[in-house]
Order: C-alpha cells, then sequence, then structure tokens
C-alpha cells in the first residue's frame, strides 16, 4: 500500500506515504492514492485539514522515484507524468481544507516541490531538504522553481536550485520555507494540535483565505484589495457571520 490512512477524526484527515523500500519516493501509485485521497476529501465537506507524513524516521519523500519513471523517455511523456502531479499539488493548493506537511526526516527533490504545495509545514529539528534536480541534469518538474521563488526569493531559490546544497531545518525555517520545528519525539503530537487549531475554521472561510492570497499573488494590488471588500461584504451577510455575532453577543453580557 503506497499511502496509509493513519488518522480521521475530528475534521482531520491524515495519511502517511509508506514507501520504506524507496525511502518514500513519489510514483504513479502514490499518485494514485493522493487522486483517490483528494477525491474523498472534496466529496465529503467535512474534512478542514489534510496532513500528510512519511513512514518512519528517515524519509519524508526522497522526491520522484527514479526506477519508475526512468521508462519515460520522450518529452511528451515526462511533460505528462509532471502534468498529473502539477494537478494534484493544484488541488492541495485551491482545496476547501488546510493542508499540513508533517516532516519527518530528510526530503529531496521532487518532496521538497510537494511540501510547498502544502499551505502549512512543520519539520522535525533533524530534517534536512535539498532541491536535487539538477543532480540529474533537470529542473524542478511540479512547480518547484516558481514555489520556491515565491517562498525564499529568487536569489535564494537560484542558489538552492543550482547548488543542490542541504537545506538544515534551521535554515529552513528562518528563510520561510517551512513555518515551524519541533523536537523529534514531539513532532506528531505538536502537528496533531496545530491540525485541531486550524480546523475551527469552516471549509468556506478556509477556501476563501486559500484563493484570496493566491489573487494577490497574480494581480495587482487594486484588483486584490477589490475583490477583497467584495468577499469580505458577501461574508458579512452571510448567515453563519450573524449566528457567530449573536453568541458572541451573548457571552459578553454574561
Amino acid at each position: 500500500m503506497a499511502i496509509v490512512k493513519v488518522n480521521k477524526k475530528k475534521h482531520i484527515y491524515w495519511a502517511e506515504i509508506n514507501r520504506p523500500e524507496s525511502n518514500n519516493a513519489i510514483d504513479f501509485e502514490v499518485m494514485e492514492v493522493l487522486e483517490q485521497i483528494l477525491d474523498e476529501i472534496e466529496s465529503n465537506g467535512s474534512t478542514r485539514v489534510l496532513v500528510m507524513s512519511g513512514s518512519g524516521q528517515r524519509f519524508f519523500a526522497s522526491g520522484g522515484n527514479i526506477k519508475a519513471f526512468a521508462a519515460l523517455k520522450t518529452e511528451e511523456e515526462g511533460r505528462q507524468m509532471a502534468e498529473r502531479m502539477n494537478a494534484i499539488l493544484h488541488r492541495l493548493e485551491t482545496g476547501r481544507f488546510w493542508s499540513l506537511a508533517c516532516i519527518n526526516g530528510e526530503v529531496y527533490g521532487g518532496g521538497c516541490e510537494l511540501l510547498l504545495a502544502f499551505d502549512f509545514s512543520i519539520a522535525s529539528k533533524t530534517a534536512t531538504f535539498a532541491f536535487s534536480q539538477a543532480s540529474l541534469g533537470l529542473p524542478p518538474a511540479w512547480g518547484g522553481v516558481t514555489r520556491l521563488a515565491e517562498r525564499v526569493g529568487r536569489s535564494r531559490a537560484l542558489e538552492w536550485l543550482g547548488s543542490t546544497q542541504v537545506i538544515t531545518s534551521e535554515e529552513a525555517v528562518n528563510t520561510g520555507l517551512i513555518n515551524k520545528l519541533s523536537i523529534t519525539s514531539e513532532l506528531r503530537r505538536n502537528t496533531w494540535e496545530w491540525a485541531l487549531e486550524l480546523s475551527r475554521l469552516e471549509p468556506d472561510l478556509i477556501e476563501e483565505l486559500k484563493s484570496g492570497t493566491l489573487f494577490a499573488l497574480d494581480n495587482s494590488r487594486k484588483a486584490s484589495f477589490e475583490r477583497e471588500l467584495g468577499r469580505f461584504a458577501h461574508f458579512w451577510a452571510a448567515p453563519l457571520h450573524h449566528k457567530k455575532v449573536a453568541e458572541f453577543l451573548k457571552r459578553s453580557r454574561k
């Protein structure tokens, strides 16, 4: 089994890449199970947080499975593989749920591209990162150039992409590549507590916040302000807002 569902409760869906024989590398089987998980989350409408980790303590994801993809020789075959994974990451990035990467170990190549598509990430202090694609004569395939430049800036992105240097967890959090660090023994507990905190928001608002920030990246500041005002007014008039205001006023009178 490529991915094992570890937990699914309290609006949280925890999935784990379970490919120890390939250092949790991503292949077509992993892609298929990711698609199935996203299909399930999108259809049930109740999941508010998707957490993903890697099995064991050594690897989160070691990138694309070189052995599995070695049979792809032509430009079209390479493009089709990349397009499929890009579609998966786009669904992670735009879904009506938070996505949280629990980085339990080393992350290489396409594994780094995977974590960049998550909304948030928390890593063990012993985790390391490397954009290793250039060692195979390749640029990133799954949106890594764009997302990395957005995350850490162009110059640092070029440094990491061109040198394939190993990035420590401290450097990763200090540069904004990841959000938080945890001691290894407390990583899963800290991830679960963060997921519980994130799960307080309803899917409509999660989707709005995610789409709003993506809009801001792709459009002018003026257009983003205008969109933000319109969406605020929409949510202001919604029954959920009025209900929460009434609850707040009731508590404040006690």
